[in-house]
């Protein structure tokens, strides 16, 4: 059997949809059951109709659609999370979500912030005593979550293989930049970042985010290290080449890109950053702080980790962060003075890959409105920016 016939019987076979009615009345009238019957169906097959072509011009083997539309749920599965056993997606197969990991992190850094562990103005080096007297004097925790330390590269040097070189090498940098002058997207700060929080903390990253941060969220189905049980969930990804692939245990890779969750506990995350689920304050403040706006960059605001665009700018505006002058080049950057509280007339996402995966979130504050799309092999960025957009335009027809 061919690649193409095993991709369209899947889709033909194994799609699904799932949804979840939260905070509506027990019961409901006959119009209002159709009225939401209808809207269900339609929002159905405008993902059906977007997501089967894009996994065949790109040979995705499976995809899972997750959906919040004021705290009501739809999550629709597509594909194969294996091609060699042929299991399909379901609501347990876990993806990574590469830098989208990013957006967690960030909140497990505020988190600690909350609990007064640390401040986002502190600078790098109060907290690592070893790079006292570094260019980490002057760089603030702050620039490490906008990306605006002073010119990263974006990847961990090849060369570094473990935390003690790691530190040599940032204990040598000098920043291309002055901090907080320029954005450059960097794997390296937000790892960095991941470190602070972590020491703060007491603990490893890992462990401070399986063991207090995912449950604190209620993401249940969220691991930096998958767990033998959950393996037989784990998809599995594929490169370009179309060979099976999954993360490398690389420096920083946990801090920077290691989450591997479930489309329905990514989502829950959405929600949680749109206000639907409540917590106590340390964590209710954590979630709200990372909306917080600091740089300009363009048209792109840029929040702790999460990009921002007003929502009058729709798509076109959403599609300059993925870009390639803004992706891989140092872009200047000006500093908003004060920081600018969170906005609801916004959209608000992030991508993430890894060597086969590819996910993205967006979601609407003023609209209550999010998404997330997960993918078991990478995709371009525009793709993935416009097929969320147009879904989410789909929840605003009446």
């Amino acid at each position: 059997m061919n690649f193409r016939h095993i991709i369209m019987g899947a889709l033909a076979s194994f799609a699904s949809l799932s949804a979840v009615h939260a905070a509506e009345p027990a019961l409901k009238s006959l119009p209002q059951q159709q009225g939401a019957q209808e809207k269900q169906a339609q929002l159905k097959a405008t993902v059906d109709q977007l997501i089967a072509p894009l996994m065949k011009q790109y040979g995705v083997p499976g995809m899972a659609v997750a959906i919040t539309d004021h705290g009501k749920h739809y999550v629709f599965n597509y594909g194969l999370a294996s091609r060699e056993t042929g299991q399909t997606v379901n609501n347990d197969t876990l993806f990574e979500i590469g830098s989208v990991s990013k957006t967690l992190a960030v909140t497990l850094t505020t988190y600690a912030q909350a609990q007064g562990k640390l401040a986002l103005t502190d600078s790098v080096s109060q907290h690592l005593p070893y790079l006292r007297g570094s260019s980490f004097d002057h760089v603030s925790l702050i620039n490490l979550a906008t990306h605006t330390a002073g010119n990263f590269p974006m990847q961990v040097p090849d060369a570094i293989k473990n935390e003690a070189q790691l530190m040599t090498y940032f204990k040598q940098w000098k920043p291309a930049d002055a901090a907080g002058t320029h954005r450059t997207y960097s794997n390296l700060g937000i790892g960095l970042l991941g470190i602070v929080t972590a020491n703060s903390l007491g603990t490893t990253f890992a462990q401070a985010m399986e063991q207090q941060l995912f449950p604190a969220l209620g993401m249940t189905h969220s691991y930096i290290n998958v767990p033998p049980a959950q393996m037989q969930h784990y998809a599995q990804g594929y490169n370009g080449r179309n060979q099976p692939v999954r993360v490398n245990p690389d420096v920083l890779a946990d801090e920077a890109y290691g989450v591997k969750t479930t489309a329905s506990d990514l989502l829950r995350f959405v929600d949680a950053n749109l206000g639907l689920v409540k917590f106590g304050a340390p964590l209710q403040e954590a979630v709200r702080a990372t909306q917080t706006a600091y740089f300009k960059v363009g048209a792109l605001t840029q929040d702790l980790v999460w990009e921002q665009f007003p929502a009058s700018s729709k798509l076109p505006g959403l599609l300059t962060s993925v870009d390639d002058k803004i992706v891989f080049e140092s872009n200047p950057a000006t500093s908003i003075t004060p920081p600018l509280p969170p906005q609801t007339d916004v959209l608000i996402h992030k991508t993430g890959s890894t060597g086969g995966f590819g996910a993205y979130v967006l979601y609407s504050p003023g609209k209550q409105t999010g998404i997330v799309i997960l993918a078991n092999r990478g995709y371009p960025g525009a793709e993935r920016v416009t097929v969320a957009y147009r879904i989410l335009e789909q929840l605003d027809k009446p």
